[in-house]
């Protein structure tokens, strides 16, 4: 394989010589350019291909958002980073959508070489250009609903409050409809009626809000063929294997950041699926037919199909989206752990292992083989003893989903 290609750009020679240093350990795996401003830095890419675009923020004329803006708009396929030690809120604003990953300046070394290392590797998931071109060209699914986009500001805003942010959601129908909808099924395990959206935020909290509002506009507008694919059945697994990596990262960490990376991304991890079915009903069907005649898994039948899989795409599609670097990785290599450079636990692993729990559990809803735990990966990293803990946990709780689920269906 050729070398990843990455481009830094900033409009100090002393820091320019200073990354060149810092990277030299690394060119056997890396081939670096540099670029002192904004104008050199797209004349660059219009030479080469870019795996990574690593910009500061404050540069003359062209600064590092309007940059980043313009990369994203000629050559979207390349991983956006914000290199900075300036970065305001307003500044923050302009980026987001556009930067998949915001760095302070200076950055530690090893920290930069692993977050490149591992915005490379995503990278190289999606090998055909094609299909890099196609996800970031779909109108529907790779914009940020307007909604989210609001979300996001009001987020950021230092007095905003939950019932300022139920407030903002009560005011798309279709959204406070979809989010009432859930919050009051037997996935989120809540026995009393919620019939508001700020009640609805104070009990699921903002991220999981996040996650909401970005799948309830993709179902709410899409129309799935029932033959070929099930949005319900699809919402219980994605909105179960967050759950459950969730479970299992609080069971392994206290980190709050890993627990919430690990429900947000099992509850997008298939997001991929979507993007085939909305895109490429045909071929999808195609992939259906051959998991199931040959007896692989569906991911396997995709690969052969698409030469990528709906790992590869949810992943690329998020990472335009601009989630947080966790998120984007488990999606991405949830189905891949080998591939995935990281020895600790990770939201990457628990939706691994919450996914494949799931189809234990669930065997009705595989599709060709059933998917397996990668055991190897976890016995290298010193976690092969784990499994059966995981499992009892997650097993508990489907069970008990399960029980709710039957009761709601015997009352109507």
């Amino acid at each position: 394989m050729d070398k990843r290609r990455l481009l830094f750009v900033d409009d100090e020679p002393n820091l320019l010589d200073g990354l060149k240093r810092m990277l030299r350990s690394m060119r056997k795996e890396f081939e670096f350019c540099f670029a002192e401003n904004a104008q050199d830095a797209l004349k660059m890419m219009e030479q080469n291909e870019f795996d990574v675009v690593i910009s500061d923020m404050r540069m003359p004329g062209m600064d590092g958002a309007d940059l980043l803006t313009e990369v994203q708009k000629r050559h979207p396929h390349s991983i956006r980073i914000m290199l900075t030690g300036q970065a305001d809120e307003k500044s923050t604003l302009r980026t987001i959508g556009v930067v998949h990953q915001f760095l302070a300046k200076p950055c530690d070394p090893e920290k930069l070489k692993s977050i490149l290392l591992r915005a490379s590797s995503l990278h190289r998931l999606m090998i055909d250009g094609k299909l890099k071109d196609m996800i970031s060209s779909i109108d529907t699914l790779p914009s940020l609903p307007s909604v989210y986009e609001k979300l996001l500001r009001k987020i950021r805003e230092p007095e905003a409050s939950l019932d300022d942010i139920g407030e903002l959601i009560s005011r798309d129908i279709a959204m406070t409809a979809k989010i009432l909808h859930l919050v009051n099924s037997a996935f989120f395990g809540l026995y009393k009626k919620v019939e508001s959206p700020a009640r609805a935020v104070k009990l699921l909290g903002l991220d999981t809000i996040k996650a909401l509002v970005l799948i309830s506009q993709i179902f709410s507008d899409m129309k799935v063929p029932k033959d070929l694919f099930s949005v319900q059945t699809l919402w219980k697994h994605s909105m179960t294997v967050g759950k459950l990596a969730k479970m299992i990262a609080e069971s392994e960490t206290d980190t709050k950041d890993i627990i919430d990376n690990s429900y947000i991304a099992g509850v997008l991890h298939d997001i991929g699926k979507l993007i085939l079915v909305f895109k490429m009903e045909a071929y999808y069907r195609e992939a259906v037919c051959l998991a199931q005649k040959e007896h692989i898994s569906l991911r396997q039948a995709e690969k052969k199909i698409f030469k990528a899989t709906h790992c590869d795409m949810g992943a690329y599609l998020i990472g335009l989206w601009g989630f947080q670097s966790d998120i984007v990785e488990a999606i991405g290599f949830h189905h891949q752990l080998g591939e995935y450079p990281a020895d600790t636990f990770s939201p990457a692993l628990a939706v691994h292992i919450a996914n494949v729990l799931y189809y234990r559990f669930y065997k009705e809803e595989i599709i060709g083989a059933m998917p397996e735990f990668n055991e190897e990966y976890l016995q290298t990293i010193g976690m092969g003893d784990k499994l059966k803990k995981w499992q009892d946990l997650c097993f508990e709780y489907m069970g008990s989903l399960q029980n709710s689920e039957n009761i709601i269906n015997n009352q109507n």
